[in-house]
């Protein structure tokens, strides 16, 4: 997947709430155990909260214990790209929307079987559709 500018900054901070743009645009984190799909167990796609591109299937998703909804791989591999951080003195993978670029979490080598990953993602970044058929 190619990924698209499909708005400006100031665009986005129009679509999105302040929080939302917070985490979406500005590579934020919502505090853990407190987003709405950390608990859910519902059969569904998750999908991008900022452009609606398909992210991950409910039947990767798995109770890591961080606090935050976590899969053991996307929807398709170029779902998210993943990017090099080196904020706040560590150095990890980012996780971004492959269709807009919008910030989504991290990804992590710690995650179960088959994969061994983690994508560890903030709530506010998805977006639900239960039962959705790709």
């Amino acid at each position: 997947m190619t990924r698209e500018t499909i708005h400006t900054d100031e665009e986005w901070a129009r679509i999105l709430t302040p929080e939302e743009y917070r985490v979406l645009r500005d590579a934020g984190t919502e505090p853990p155990f407190t987003g709405e799909y950390v608990d859910l167990d519902a059969h569904g796609i998750y999908r991008c909260r900022a452009c609606g591109n398909a992210l991950f299937d409910s039947k990767t998703k798995y109770h890591s214990g961080s606090g935050w909804p976590s899969f053991w791989e996307p929807i398709t591999p170029d779902a998210v790209e993943e990017v090099t951080d080196v904020s706040h003195g560590m150095k990890r993978t980012e996780i971004r929307c492959g269709k807009c670029g919008s910030h989504l979490g991290h990804v992590f080598e710690d995650g179960p079987q088959p994969t061994g990953t983690r994508y560890c993602t903030n709530s506010i970044s998805l977006d639900f559709h239960e039962n959705a058929a790709e």
